[in-house]
């Protein structure tokens, strides 16, 4: 498995990752078995870099995950989230970035996660009611205190994005981007990204497993799933969004490959580090051989013919959930 730098404060990772969110939360059919399964064979293949959050199950997947790494714990990038304030016992109360929630999420993370740090702690959604500046200050202390490597934000906006870095150095940013989504590469985030040396990790970059080729209709989601609530995964989107994959498949076809690995290497070409997610290690293997693919010019550019900016039928998220996005 290649290698990269992820941002420019000193992190190196693997040029895909795993996130693990779909194993305990939002989406249907993942078993515990099975998933640790899927991180012990992303772990064979070379993978170091792994995504959770303690929004996720609240707490299940962190606690997943430290099972399942182990005593390979050391051998990875274990990156976590905290943004929604959440009780002990999993009741949410909102968004809480203020500094006494920051360490306090962040020790249970640790405790949940059964190490004694954590290698990338992102902001997971900004607060409204407290200024960047004041998180991120707080996270700062944690890196100086040693219970923290690296910081990341995700979902912020290009001007969030330079005042989180103004106050501690930002390793990473997390957003959605992928075929499907392009927004970061019109709204200022990824230039911004770049021109600040903060490595780009999209999630979604499979546009929440739709350019994989393998969900055709809404059914093929299990019952539950959260996508199947999206825009984007309403009966008329999803018909119109098919023709993109079919253009993508063309494309993969000819080259031998799989539409997901298509759309996961152009995603890597585009010098990001993506997290997609599975449950299932015959994926885990399919994802990751798309670190070896490389697309030529004239390939690029028909994939940008096939799949612009905006060309994708339906929202991303609910309108709720887009509120949230913006930070």
């Amino acid at each position: 498995m290649k290698q990269t730098a992820l941002g420019s404060q000193g992190l190196t990772t693997s040029v895909i990752g795993l996130g693990c969110m779909g194993m305990s939360a939002f989406y249907g059919g993942a078993t515990d078995d099975g998933s640790v399964e899927t991180i012990r064979r992303a772990l064979d293949l070379g993978v170091t870099m792994f995504d959770t959050a303690e929004a996720y199950g609240p707490f299940t997947n962190e606690k997943l995950l430290g099972r399942a790494l182990g005593r390979d714990r050391d051998r990875v990038t274990v990156a976590t989230k905290f943004a929604i304030e959440f009780d002990d016992d999993g009741t949410p109360h909102g968004p809480n970035g203020s500094p006494a929630y920051a360490r306090r999420s962040l020790d249970r993370s640790l405790r949940h996660l059964g190490t004694d740090h954590i290698d990338l702690w992102y902001l997971h959604r900004v607060d409204p009611g407290t200024p960047i500046e004041e998180t991120v200050g707080a996270m700062g202390e944690a890196v100086e205190a040693g219970k923290v490597r690296y910081i990341g934000v995700s979902e912020t906006s290009a001007e969030t994005l330079r005042r989180a870095h103004a106050t501690f150095p930002i390793t990473a940013i997390q957003s959605e981007y992928s075929l499907f989504e392009r927004d970061a590469e019109h709204n200022g985030v990824l230039d911004t990204a770049r021109e600040l040396g903060i490595g780009f990790v999209p999630f979604s970059p499979l546009g929440r497993g739709f350019l994989s080729g393998a969900i055709t209709r809404k059914e093929d989601l299990p019952e539950g799933d959260a996508r199947r609530n999206l825009p984007r995964f309403s009966d008329e989107a999803i018909e119109a969004n098919l023709r993109i994959v079919d253009a993508l498949r063309t494309i993969a076809t000819r080259k031998g490959i799989t539409p997901a690995q298509l759309a996961l290497a152009w995603v890597i070409q585009a010098g990001t580090t993506p997290i997609p997610g599975t449950t299932k290690p015959s994926r885990m293997q399919e994802n990751a051989a798309a670190a070896t693919v490389d697309l030529t010019a004239e390939e690029l550019a028909e994939i940008d013919h096939a799949s612009p900016h905006g060309v994708a039928t339906g929202a991303r998220n609910t309108e709720a959930g887009m509120a949230r996005d913006r930070g």
